[in-house]
Order: structure tokens, then C-alpha cells, then sequence
């Protein structure tokens, strides 16, 4: 397990990179219209993307993990899912051509969408769902960075003016789509595609409750940026973009172990082992109340210098959208602690479900109220209430089926190790450096004073014990 949360960390770890590098980049060349138009497109197609995907992603994973180490079930297994997941895309696609060649709004940015749309009809090559069941979060890791990797290259190379929004989506659609693409051709190392003897239809309950879930769960993930692209602008997408991506930058890192976890979860739930899936439960709650509070309270205190840095001067207007969604890593890393660690693997698909749906209604009401008033920020508090709101709901599932005892007390323990960030970024912009300085040093120093207090005034168990367990691997071996 310690190997497959390395892959799974370095994989979360390029995963912030990507965007801290190509991003910068890439808005001071196209600006907040450029971004917005690219954005507005891939969302949509991301959100036809999840229809097509049927929930297979979360399903698929638990499937494989289930049936791992008897071959033949392997394929069979997989070879359903599969195939309903090529339909559906097949589908799903027609549906998207039709929506943005008979709907007036697209018309100006036709082109755009329907090259997006290439997310919709390839959404079936999405196959790491596979791996992850098979845990072997190595191959997905070298596959996804050294794609991220070529397109940071034609990023670079191809994106030169504003003109060049075209090849920034080609782009965005390659790093999405290239790893898939080689996914599926090296597949037949693992496993064989067969049509004998499938049975699709024993799939389509499950899955119609993990649909449910995603679809009610995109209605507040991807329609803020379309409900902003309809009810504001591109410029207003654009500066919402910029916010969001800054802001969500970290949450890979905060749920990788939520990922790697989900297979051990279904095991440990198939085999009613109780006493290994609260030790797990432990561990990653730990982990995630751990990083999530200071980079959140990090990302409030740093939110201009984030904004300057990342996306430049003409992207400033988007500090108090990124201030107010500071904390979104916080209550999507307990989102996915309650869904994914606990509602999924104990088969509660329906309170998932009911959970999403009250997010998916306030999300809805507060999008069409504020936006038209506040445009990104307004965009920007409903997706701060929407995901409060939905792990609330979920933790009102939990405490009514599944005893765990939480610690909360390290949420006020980790808040307390904040308290020296601001005052670090403020002495900083009061010697005048650059905005860079400022950010970097101010990371660096905040993040010096919340490790040094942990341990020294909380002696925190999980700081403690990855100290020693680094300790033990670089210490010189003693010789007799």
C-alpha cells in the first residue's frame, strides 16, 4: 500500500505542477477572454464527458478490485463495463452535437465545442479505472506525467498570441485524452476484450446510482462555469478559472489517499473486517484534517499573490473569488473521506445520492442568484456552500449507519498551527518585495511554523511518525 500512495502522491504532485507551470503561461498569452472561451467549451464537454461515463469510473474500480486475481472473471467484468461505457459515449456524443448545433449560444464558438467534443466520443478510453483495481497506481502515474510533460512542450511551442486559444484546447484535450489513448493500447498486457457470454444488464442497477450521484454531483461541479459562461461573460469565466484552479490546485494531493484507499475499503467491506477499515479511517482522516486546513488558510492570506503570480496583473479582479473558495480543499477532502471511504465501500449509493441532489438544488438557486449580481464571485460562494452543504449531508448519513469516532480536535489543533501565516505575509509585503518573494518565502516560513508546531506544542502522532519512518530510511546503518 505504501508503494501504491508513492505513485498515487508523485501522481498528484504533477498534477499540481502541471498547472502551476502551463498556467501561468498560458493566461498571460491569452487573458481572461482566451481562458474563458477555452474553459467554457471543455467544461461543457466534460460534463457530456461524465454522462457518458455512466458513474464506471468509481464502479468499475470496486468491480476489478473484487475479481483481481481470477482471470477470466477479470475480463469479463471488464469487458462489460467496457462496452457499456462505448456505447454511452457513442450516444452521448450525437446528443452533444445536437445540443450545441441547435442551441443559438454556440454558434459564435462553434469550432471550439465541437473539437471539445472530442472528450465526449473518447470518453471510453478513460480506462484507469481499470489499473486502479488492479492497484497499479505506477503505470498510471509514468503514463499520465510523461503526457503531461510532452503537452507542457507544445504549450510552449504552440501558444504564442491570443490568437492561439485554438491550440491551447488542442492542448487541454491531449494531456486528457493522450493517456488514455495508451492506456488502452497496451491493455492487452493485463486482461482480454471479449463480446462472449457478457452480461450487461446485471451492471445497470449499480450504476444507475453512481450515475445519479455524478450527474447531481456535476450540477455544482462543471455548471458554475457554464451557468457563469450563459448568465455573465467569458471575461467573468475567465477571472472564475483563474480562482477556482488556484484554489483546487492542492485537493489531488489531499485526496490521494481517498483513491489509492477505495480498493482496500471494498476488500476490507466484502471481508466485514471492521477493525483494518477504522484503522484505515483513522489514518486518512488524520491525513487529510493534516494538510487540508493550512493549505487552505494558505491559500486565504496568499490569494492576491497567488493570482499576480499565476495568471498576472489582468487577472487581479479574481483575489476575492480565490479568498472566498479558499477552503475548498478542506470540505472536498471531507466530501471525499465520507463518500469514498465510507458510503461507497458499505454500498450506501442511495445517501450519496440524496446528499448530491440537496447540493445539486443549492447550487442551482445560488448560482441564479448571485451570479447575475456578483458574476465570479457570486459563482464562487455558491461552490463554497454547495460543498459545505453536501458534506454535511453526507456526515448525516454516516452518523446514522456507521460508527466512527471522529477527531475533531485536530481541526482546532491544525487552525491553531495557522496563526502565524498571516502575520508572516503581512511583514513580507511591508518590506516591498516582489509578489514571487512574497509567495515563496511566505509558503516556505508558514509552512516551517506549522510543521514546528505540531510538533512541539500537539507532539502530532502522524507528523511524528512520518518523521521516524524518514528517519529510519536515510540514517546510516550501524556496523558492528
Amino acid at each position: 500500500m505504501k508503494k501504491n500512495y508513492f505513485y498515487n502522491l508523485l501522481l498528484s504532485i504533477t498534477n499540481i505542477l502541471f498547472p502551476i507551470v502551463s498556467f501561468p503561461y498560458a493566461s498571460r498569452i491569452l487573458g481572461p477572454e482566451g481562458i474563458g472561451k477555452v474553459q467554457m467549451s471543455s467544461t461543457l464537454a466534460q460534463y457530456f464527458g461524465l454522462i457518458a461515463a455512466l458513474g464506471i469510473p468509481i464502479y468499475g474500480m470496486q468491480e476489478i478490485a473484487r475479481v483481481r486475481h481470477d482471470q477470466k472473471a477479470l475480463s469479463k467484468v471488464f469487458s462489460e463495463l467496457f462496452s457499456i461505457y462505448f456505447i454511452c459515449s457513442i450516444a452521448v456524443t450525437i446528443l452533444y452535437i445536437f445540443v450545441i448545433s441547435y442551441f443559438p449560444y454556440f454558434r459564435e464558438s462553434y469550432t471550439l465545442f465541437l473539437y471539445a467534443g472530442m472528450i465526449v466520443l473518447l470518453g471510453f478510453t478513460t480506462i484507469d479505472w481499470f489499473y486502479s483495481g488492479l492497484e497499479e497506481f505506477k503505470i498510471i502515474a509514468i503514463r499520465s506525467i510523461s503526457v503531461k510533460i510532452i503537452a507542457l512542450l507544445l504549450l510552449y511551442y504552440l501558444v504564442r498570441t491570443p490568437a492561439d486559444y485554438r491550440y491551447f484546447l488542442f492542448i487541454t484535450l491531449f494531456s486528457m485524452m493522450g493517456n488514455n489513448l495508451i492506456a488502452v493500447f497496451y491493455l492487452h498486457k493485463r486482461t482480454q476484450l471479449t463480446v462472449r457470454g457478457l452480461n450487461l444488464r446485471k451492471h445497470l442497477s449499480p450504476l444507475f446510482f453512481i450515475f445519479s450521484t455524478t450527474m447531481a454531483a456535476s450540477m455544482y461541479t462543471y455548471l458554475d462555469t457554464i451557468l457563469l459562461g450563459f448568465l455573465s461573460n467569458n471575461q467573468a469565466v475567465g477571472l472564475y478559472t483563474a480562482s477556482v484552479k488556484l484554489t483546487k490546485i492542492a485537493i489531488p494531493f489531499i485526496t490521494a489517499a481517498s483513491f489509492v484507499l477505495i480498493p482496500k475499503f471494498a476488500i476490507h467491506t466484502q471481508q466485514n473486517n471492521q477493525k483494518a477499515h477504522q484503522e484505515l479511517l483513522h489514518k486518512s482522516w488524520h491525513y487529510i484534517v493534516f494538510f487540508s486546513i493550512p493549505i487552505s488558510v494558505g491559500l486565504l492570506v496568499n490569494a492576491r499573490e497567488f493570482i499576480l503570480v499565476f495568471s498576472g496583473a489582468q487577472f487581479e479582479n479574481a483575489t476575492l473569488a480565490m479568498q472566498i473558495m479558499a477552503f475548498l480543499p478542506f470540505f472536498i477532502g471531507l466530501g471525499y473521506f465520507f463518500a469514498f471511504q465510507i458510503l461507497v465501500p458499505m454500498g450506501k449509493n442511495k445517501e450519496m445520492l440524496y446528499a448530491v441532489l440537496v447540493g445539486m438544488v443549492v447550487s442551482l438557486l445560488l448560482n441564479f442568484i448571485c451570479i447575475p449580481y456578483w458574476q465570479e464571485k457570486g459563482a464562487a460562494i455558491a461552490n463554497l456552500i454547495t460543498e459545505i452543504v453536501v458534506s454535511s449531508v453526507y456526515l448525516y448519513f454516516i452518523q446514522k449507519t456507521f460508527s466512527f469516532k471522529y477527531n475533531w480536535h485536530l481541526m482546532l489543533q491544525s487552525l491553531v498551527c495557522c496563526v502565524l501565516f498571516y502575520p508572516i505575509a503581512y511583514l513580507l509585503r511591508q518590506m516591498q518585495f516582489a509578489h514571487l518573494v512574497v509567495l515563496v518565502v511566505s509558503i516556505i516560513l508558514s509552512a516551517c511554523s506549522y510543521f514546528i508546531l505540531q510538533w512541539l506544542l500537539f507532539k502530532d502522532v502522524f507528523l511524528l511518525d512520518t518523521v521516524n519512518v524518514v528517519w529510519n530510511k536515510i540514517k546510516p546503518n550501524k556496523t558492528s
